[in-house]
């Protein structure tokens, strides 16, 4: 578009400086359109647009959202175990929670795990380093039992406060779901290393995952007790039932075999490129999207109440993933909407108001089904 640009990714510091800019130009700049930024945004600001009017305060805003395998295809070790994979466990620990699959960018979702965050608590501003992030995380009561997720925190949350304009909100943290074992698997790659982006000179070369894996950890030997023992001593398992599991899981990815590397010259991307061999969705099988935010409102009566608003999606294995068209169609829509002239306004923009969100949130519902549903949960 000659007059304008539209983006699903979040509006960085150095675009919003060129906003003067684009309105002198009469460009408009149109981002955070997709899911996570985009639908949540739209959905956030209608409820908190309402309970203002109608003289109430927003005391607290969670919000959620994963993009996971349907429980049917969660069957990898990252939280679980491929169905064809027998260790030696009992079957409560082969149990011990559903897998991850790669339904957007693969290094996306992994640097996404060495972010810090930064959130508001009870009044209080709270940081978490990247390296910490994994062990935050914490079970997440979706009020859908079916479900088994945790959460933790997604980046920096504060500027929320003025974007949603609820400065009376002493609790606002956004976030990313999993399923139950997916952040201690993490938590111990990035103990040992696996999520540096650091250049190693030897993973250039078509050395086998043991000696990669070996040279990494800084192990003795490529042998798999070395590499267990190199594993353990520089990370802690809550026991041995968790150990087991997420050895297992590393075995499973060949980390400890003479499988050949794909070399990419730093331990992230060369561990990238083969889950994005091992946990690629098959033949059949579906993606889910849950999305929620969970507002603590105070009514202008002094009554107080918890409400839920949630997004449940699931992709057709013939058709699009769940996770492509709720990327995709509110970006699709906003771009009809600049053609059409019905979004107008110029400089650098993302749907925070109402102006902007209300008919953007009224196409996806009225021509695509989509909407997040409101329920009074406490």
């Amino acid at each position: 578009m000659a007059d304008g640009k539209l983006r699903t990714s979040y509006v960085s510091p150095a675009m919003l400086e060129l906003d003067q800019e684009a309105k002198e130009a009469g460009i408009t700049v149109l981002n955070e359109v997709g899911l996570d930024p985009g639908i949540d945004h739209l959905y956030a600001v209608k409820t908190i647009s309402e309970v203002h009017k109608a003289g109430g305060k927003i005391t607290s805003f969670l919000s959620y959202c994963g993009g996971l395998p349907a429980p049917e295809a969660s069957d990898n070790p990252l939280g679980g175990f491929p169905k064809s994979y027998q260790p030696l466990l009992s079957f409560a620990e082969i149990m011990h929670g559903p897998g991850y699959k790669f339904s957007w960018s693969s290094r996306g979702v992994l640097l996404a795990l060495r972010n810090a965050a930064k959130y508001y608590l009870d009044g209080k501003v709270k940081e978490v380093s990247g390296p910490e992030l994994m062990g935050t995380a914490k079970h997440y009561d979706s009020t859908y039992p079916g479900f088994s997720f945790v959460a933790y925190p997604n980046r920096d949350s504060t500027p929320y406060k003025e974007r949603y304009q609820i400065p009376e909100a002493s609790t606002i943290i956004r976030g990313t779901l999993r399923f139950q074992g997916f952040p201690q698997f993490v938590r111990v790659l990035v103990d040992i290393g696996f999520l540096s982006d650091e250049e190693k000179p030897f993973l250039k070369e078509k050395i086998t995952w043991g000696e990669a894996t070996q040279k990494v950890l800084g192990a003795t030997s490529s042998k798999s007790l070395d590499l267990e023992w190199a594993i353990k001593s520089k990370t802690q398992f809550k026991d041995n039932d968790e150990k087991d599991i997420i050895l297992a899981g590393m075995r499973w990815i060949g980390m400890f075999s003479d499988t050949p590397i794909t070399p990419r010259g730093n331990p992230l991307d060369t561990l990238c490129a083969t889950l994005e061999e091992k946990c690629q969705y098959g033949p059949g099988e579906r993606d889910l999207v849950f999305l929620q935010h969970k507002f603590g409102i105070e009514h202008k009566d002094g009554r107080k109440e918890t409400r839920a608003s949630t997004l449940v999606e699931y992709g057709d294995p013939k058709g699009y993933s769940a996770m492509a068209k709720l990327v995709g169609v509110p970006c699709a829509i906003a771009v009809q909407m600049v053609l059409d002239g019905r979004i107008s306004e110029k400089g650098i923009l993302a749907p925070m108001d109402e102006e902007l969100a209300a008919p953007l949130r009224e196409e996806l519902k009225s021509k695509w089904g989509i909407e997040m549903l409101e329920k009074t949960v406490a």
